[in-house]
């Protein structure tokens, strides 16, 4: 049996299935933005609470009210209002642990929206009818983009389970007049149409696909929050400023550049803010670089020169910076120690035994004669 480990959306599971029906494609999520429940094995019942979270395409989740008391737990299928009609979803969190994702994410505003009942076979059925709309709809979509003329880009369509709404999402650099596009597109596709503009790095979360490291983008599998990174990230950092190393698929500067932002802002609260240079009874050094982690401070004889440079830690620089103010000039940069003197170890066996050579053994064999 063939066990698939990456994540599989749901149209590429059609195929495998196809090729391969026995094997193993994991949870029916596709595993964007999942949510673990680390209270689902406790013992109290919370399938009834009043707060549900629920996922729809993509990275798009929605909070409800269980206004009818309805046993649900996590995976479940669920019915649930929308401004026109109603929608299919998928429950990710239940009770407690979704009272708190909703504190977390919008603590002022409470959901507004309810959940009608568990979703029949014919809301599933009507569901996957629209979602089969989809694609072939986002074509035709940018075909009439493009006749237009407009300064944008559709990313991708998302229909209601009931068919009677498309939300289009674009990317643009500007305003757009979409007001002529919206009559065409509800002409053209026999629905209310909602356009929703959206930024490089949401439509990144909304495609998916694999990142440099290998790994599905952080921003479609569990990554929410898709704030701007600074250019200073990396400077602080000591990155290469090789742009295509540092930009993901969205063309923006990677999350992960913060992850570990934190770490070298503490570490630079150590250093002084200005590196100084050292002067030395050999000349001036003068500061090249610096490893916040590791507190080491690079440094050359050289002002422009950087082929020759030594590693100094720290607490040497901050040393010899304390000696060059007492009017002090330290020898070398390094601080030389007496080297220690070898160790000589005398051999208590005979040393002629060195000069001994290898006997040879007598060869027993007999040779074979050929007939």
């Amino acid at each position: 049996m063939i066990i698939i480990m990456s994540c599989v959306n749901c149209s590429a599971k059609e195929i495998l299935n196809k090729i391969n029906p026995g094997a193993d494609l994991g949870s029916d999520a596709c595993g964007k933005l999942d949510s673990h429940d680390w209270l689902n094995h406790l013992p109290v019942n919370v399938n009834t609470e009043a707060i549900v979270e629920v996922r729809f395409k993509n990275t798009r989740k929605e909070f409800f009210i269980n206004k009818f008391k309805l046993a649900l737990k996590r995976g479940d299928y669920v019915a649930v209002s929308a401004s026109q009609g109603h929608d299919v979803g998928q429950v990710t969190l239940t009770g407690k642990m979704a009272l708190l994702q909703l504190n977390r994410k919008n603590p002022k505003a409470g959901p507004d929206k309810t959940i009608y009942r568990k979703a029949t076979p014919a809301d599933i059925e009507n569901w996957n009818k629209a979602k089969l709309r989809e694609k072939p709809v986002m074509i035709k979509a940018r075909q009439l983009v493009d006749k237009l003329g407009l300064a944008m880009k559709i990313s991708d369509v998302e229909f209601q389970a009931d068919g009677t709404k498309a939300t289009f999402y674009y990317i643009a650099d500007g305003r757009v007049d979409f007001r002529e596009l919206i009559k065409i597109y509800a002409k053209a596709f026999s629905v209310k149409v909602e356009m929703r503009q959206i930024g490089a790095r949401q439509e990144a979360a909304m495609v998916g696909g694999i990142g440099s490291c290998g790994k599905e983008l952080c921003c479609s599998s569990w990554r929410s929050n898709l704030d701007s990174v600074s250019a200073n990230a990396a400077k602080i950092q000591d990155l290469p400023h090789n742009v295509q190393k540092l930009t993901g698929q969205c063309g923006k500067l990677k999350c992960c550049l913060m992850y570990e932002l934190d770490m070298y802002m503490e570490a630079q609260k150590d250093f002084p803010d200005i590196l100084l240079e050292l002067e030395t009874e050999q000349g001036i050094a003068y500061p090249k670089k610096k490893e916040l982690l590791k507190k080491v401070v690079w440094y050359g004889m050289s002002a422009t020169d950087n082929s020759k440079l030594v590693p100094l830690s720290l607490q040497r620089v901050k040393d010899i910076i304390m000696l060059n103010k007492k009017g002090i000039k330290v020898p070398s940069l390094v601080d030389q120690k007496p080297e220690a003197e070898p160790e000589y170890v005398t051999f208590q066996n005979d040393l002629s035994l060195l000069d001994r050579q290898k006997k040879k053994k007598p060869r027993n064999k007999k040779r074979m004669i050929k007939s």
